[in-house]
C-alpha cells in the first residue's frame, strides 16, 4: 500500500490511525464477536417489524434488533432516561471501550472526540408524541419522552456514560453516510493530533416516519433486500448501532493493544444533484477523492463494501460508479444491508465494522439473498457465502440523500511504522 501517513517527531502529527475496539447493536448480533458469525454465516436479520404498528401496510419486514437490554451496558446513566438510538449508541460505546481494553478512567484527563452519525436521532420517541397529540391534546405529551428526543444526545451520553470529561461531542446528521462522516472527523482529529482518541460510528432505532417514507416512495422490499440481483425489490429498514475506538497507531503500540485495520483516509462531498436520487459522477469524484486523501492506487483495493441498498436506482448508479472509477477489473463488491437491512445512520459504520473484521478476519462477508445478478450491476457481489481472502485494503462506501457522499479506506495494519513524510 502507499498510504502517506507519518508521525511527527514534536508528537503534534500527522499521526497514523489505527481502530483498536469495536461495538456493535445490530439485527445479526449484539458485539464484534456475534457480529463476525453473522457476517461469516451470511445471518439474515429480516423478521416481521414489531416495534411499531404495521396495521394497514401490505407488507412490514425490517431488521429490528432483539435481545437487547440496554441495563446490561448503561450502567451509570438510567437507561430509561436516554432514547432507543441513544441507548444503542452508549451501549456500542461501552463494548468498543472494553473490545479496545481501554479503562474509561484513564481517558478522563485525555483529549478525545465522540462523534456520532444519525438519520433520524430519536424519532422513536418523536412517533409517540405526535400520536399522544394527536389522540388527546398537547397536555398529555410525556415530558420524559420529549426530554429523550434532541440528537445531540446520542454523542453526549456517551460521554456522560464513560465519565469522560476532556472530549468533544458531536452528532453528525448526514443521514445515511453519517457513520463514515463521523469516522472521516475521528480521524481527522486524531491524525492531527487535535485528539488522543475517538469514540466514532453511528446509530439509529427503527421508526414508523421512516418505515412509512421510504413506503410511500415505493422502496420497501415485501421480504428480503436483494442487491444487484436482477429481481430486487428495494429496502428494508433496519436499526442498531457501531461505534469504532480511533486512537495513534503509537499509543496503540505502546500499550500491546490489538489493532483490527488502519484508517488510511476518507472523501467526502455533497452535489445536491437529488432529493433522493445518487449522482454518478458525484459518487465516482467522492472515492476518488478518498483514495487521494489515503494516498492509495486504485489496483491496491481488494474488496468494495457498497452502499448497496438493493434499489433499481441505487446499486445500477452505484455500480456504474465503481466502473468509472476503477474500470472493467473492479474489485468484489458486496452489499452488507443484504443481512443487516438499511440502518441508516448506523450503517456505514456497521459496514465499517464489517471492513475491520474482514481484514482482521481473512474473509469477505457475502451479499445474501442473491439469485440472478442484474446485467447492469455486473460486480462480484459474492453472493450468498462468504469467501476466504486475505484483504490489504477495502473501500466502504456511504451514500446520502440531498447527495451527501462519504468514503472510508481501511487498510491492514502490517506491523511496519512508516518514516515522517
Amino acid at each position: 500500500m502507499s498510504a502517506q501517513h507519518g508521525v511527527d517527531p514534536g508528537g503534534e502529527g500527522p499521526h497514523r490511525v489505527v481502530l483498536t475496539g469495536l461495538g456493535v447493536v445490530s439485527s445479526i448480533g449484539l458485539g464484534a464477536a456475534e457480529f463476525l458469525r453473522g457476517l461469516r454465516e451470511g445471518r439474515s436479520g429480516a423478521k416481521p417489524i414489531t416495534v411499531f404498528d404495521t396495521e394497514g401496510y401490505a407488507h412490514a419486514n425490517g431488521c429490528e434488533v432483539v435481545g437487547f437490554d440496554p441495563k446490561e451496558w448503561v450502567r451509570r446513566l438510567d437507561a430509561e432516561q436516554l432514547g432507543r438510538a441513544t441507548q444503542f449508541s452508549v451501549a456500542a460505546a461501552r463494548m468498543a471501550l472494553e473490545d479496545a481494553g481501554l479503562d474509561a478512567g484513564e481517558l478522563r484527563e485525555r483529549r478525545g472526540l465522540i462523534s456520532i452519525g444519525t438519520t433520524d436521532g430519536e424519532s422513536y420517541d418523536l412517533d409517540q408524541l405526535v400520536q399522544a397529540e394527536l389522540e388527546s391534546g398537547p397536555e398529555q405529551i410525556d415530558p420524559a419522552a420529549a426530554r429523550r428526543v434532541p440528537a445531540g444526545r446520542l454523542s453526549a451520553a456517551v460521554a456522560q456514560e464513560l465519565g469522560l470529561e476532556n472530549v468533544e461531542a458531536v452528532t453528525v446528521p448526514t443521514a445515511c453516510g453519517a457513520g463514515n462522516y463521523a469516522i472521516g472527523n475521528g480521524f481527522d482529529a486524531v491524525r492531527s493530533g487535535e485528539a488522543e482518541f475517538a469514540f466514532c460510528g453511528g446509530a439509529d432505532a427503527m421508526c414508523r416516519k421512516t418505515f412509512t417514507g421510504f413506503y410511500r416512495l415505493g422502496t420497501i422490499a415485501p421480504d428480503r433486500c436483494q442487491p444487484f440481483d436482477v429481481d430486487r425489490k428495494g429496502i428494508l429498514t433496519g436499526e442498531g448501532a457501531g461505534v469504532l475506538v480511533l486512537e495513534r497507531l503509537e499509543s496503540a503500540l505502546a500499550r500491546g493493544a490489538r489493532i483490527y485495520a488502519e484508517v488510511l483516509g476518507y472523501g467526502l462531498n455533497c452535489d445536491a444533484y437529488h432529493q433522493v436520487a445518487p449522482n454518478q459522477a458525484s459518487l465516482a469524484r467522492c472515492m476518488e477523492l478518498a483514495l487521494e486523501n489515503a494516498g492509495v492506487k486504485r489496483e491496491e483495493v481488494d474488496l468494495i463494501s457498497a452502499h448497496g441498498t438493493g434499489t433499481k436506482a441505487n446499486d445500477v448508479t452505484e455500480v456504474a460508479a465503481i466502473r468509472e472509477v476503477f474500470g472493467a477489473q473492479a474489485p468484489r463488491t458486496v452489499s452488507m444491508k443484504s443481512m443487516l437491512g438499511h440502518s441508516m445512520g448506523a450503517a456505514s459504520a456497521l459496514a465499517a465494522i464489517g471492513c475491520a473484521l474482514a481484514i482482521a478476519n481473512r474473509f469477505v462477508p457475502p451479499t445474501i439473498n442473491h439469485v440472478t445478478t442484474d446485467p447492469e450491476c455486473d460486480v462480484d457481489c459474492v453472493p450468498n457465502e462468504a469467501v476466504e481472502a486475505d484483504l490489504r485494503i477495502v473501500q466502504n462506501n456511504g451514500l446520502a440523500f440531498g447527495g451527501n457522499n462519504a468514503v472510508v479506506l481501511l487498510g491492514k495494519y502490517d506491523g511496519q511504522e512508516e518514516s515522517p513524510c
